[in-house]
């Protein structure tokens, strides 16, 4: 379906171009890896190359559903290594954000994978019926929770990223805070999930266009956009959880569709 692939291919360009920003600071981005993981800049970079095949690879058929894992299961490790942080600091807001936006991304990726093999087989398996589909949409539904909770954690922080031109920057954050947590709660509790998942998507890719692309044109730079490599980090993580959050959205909208043609073929059959 067109709009699967619309957010497919967004999906598959934020990710190669994260994977491009990990090649380019490899040395940056192998300080935010814990001090117990061996050989990180190479770990970056060879990580970084498998995400970067995976993004192309989804750009095509017959390696999209192997993409889908790949990127799934580099997602699941890059949670995974965060766990011990989060285990000395349990009450650290900045100990869980590594690992939330890894299992943001990594519901995306189920979910994208459950939507191709669908489409190509007609039916779900274990891992990609609507059980599975179901259970990835309550992951990034709980992402979403954290990071509403961080922006009342961090008002004050996430007031200044707000642009100058914009009233009341405080309680934009308090606002958008609540935004997140009503969407992670509605995708969780099944109220109007879609349109919770759509609303959320359109937020976070605001993110992106009203904070951090003008970022780059201000001068002189905001004191959260520095250092440039860390400026250019959250530009293509705000993209990866923004193309996560379409692929979410599709998902709500691509059941919908379906328990409309079912509708459809019963009052059809009877």
């Amino acid at each position: 379906m067109r709009v699967i692939g619309a957010g497919q291919r967004f999906f598959a360009v934020a990710l190669a171009s994260f994977a491009i920003w990990s090649l380019c600071y490899s040395h940056f981005a192998a300080q935010s890896l814990p001090a117990w993981v061996s050989w990180r800049e190479a770990w970056v970079c060879g990580s970084a190359l498998i995400v970067l095949a995976a993004g192309v690879g989804l750009c095509f058929s017959r390696t999209a559903l192997p993409s889908a894992v790949t990127i799934g299961a580099w997602q699941a490790v890059s949670a995974a290594i965060a766990v011990p942080r989060i285990l000395t600091r349990p009450l650290s807001i900045d100990a869980w954000y590594p690992c939330c936006e890894a299992l943001t991304a990594l519901a995306a990726a189920w979910i994208l994978y459950a939507l191709l093999q669908r489409q190509r087989r007609g039916y779900g398996t274990l891992f990609t019926g609507e059980a599975a589909g179901r259970a990835a949409q309550i992951l990034f539904g709980l992402t979403c929770v954290f990071y509403g909770w961080s922006h009342f954690v961090y008002a004050g922080y996430t007031a200044n990223m707000v642009p100058g031109w914009v009233p009341a920057r405080l309680a934009i954050a308090y606002v958008t805070g609540l935004c997140h947590l009503a969407a992670g709660l509605a995708i969780i509790v099944g109220i109007l999930p879609g349109l919770a998942a759509t609303l959320e998507a359109i937020m976070m890719s605001s993110f992106g266009a009203l904070v951090w692309v003008p970022s780059f044109f201000t001068q002189p730079r905001p004191s959260w956009a520095t250092p440039p490599p860390q400026q250019w980090k959250e530009l293509v993580v705000t993209l990866v959880l923004a193309s996560s959050a379409w692929i979410v959205a599709i998902s709500f909208a691509n059941r919908s569709r379906a328990s409309a043609s079912h509708s459809r073929a019963h009052v059809s059959s009877a």
